[in-house]
């Protein structure tokens, strides 16, 4: 498969909206652990093979256990998920995958339950954002493998 467009090297005005938000969540009350789970678990529901190997590779530097990675699509039968992962996860497959024009009120009181509004709010940004991002990557086919950690850190604001 062949790259279509480099969006990180041709888009970079539009990628700087982008790394906006990313600033703004890499600083949010919401542990960063639990944000590159979500990024990750998303990137899987969207088949962004880039993001997989981008997310995977940052989830094992910060000390993320394999076993986790390998479970995270069966995160419902796996013990290995503390509830409040459970309820970014479910959360985050339901504003990924959302249906009839409509996210469950169930999804959302579990969430609810874990999160503050704040904090949900966060959370859905979070998701969208990945989302677009796996739909960026997809679109312009970005090759994966190349990828190393914290090779998209944030630029520095400039002004």
């Amino acid at each position: 498969m062949e790259q279509r467009i480099n969006a990180f090297e041709k888009g970079q005005n539009a990628m700087r909206a982008m790394y906006g938000i990313g600033a703004y969540l890499g600083k949010c009350s919401i542990e960063q652990e639990l944000l590159h789970l979500i990024y990750f678990r998303v990137s899987q529901i969207n088949g962004c093979a880039y993001c997989l190997d981008m997310h995977s590779k940052d989830l094992l530097a910060i000390g993320e256990r394999p076993q986790r990675l390998f479970l995270l699509d069966a995160w419902r039968e796996a013990p290995l998920f503390s509830e409040r992962e459970r309820a970014a996860l479910q959360w985050a497959e339901a504003v990924t995958l959302i249906k009839d024009g409509n996210v469950d009120t169930e999804s959302y009181e579990i969430a609810s339950a874990q999160f503050s509004e704040e904090e949900l709010i966060d959370l859905t940004l979070a998701i969208t954002t990945i989302n677009s991002y796996n739909r960026i990557n997809i679109s312009f086919r970005t090759v994966a493998g190349s990828y190393t950690v914290g090779q998209h850190k944030v630029p520095a604001n400039k002004n």
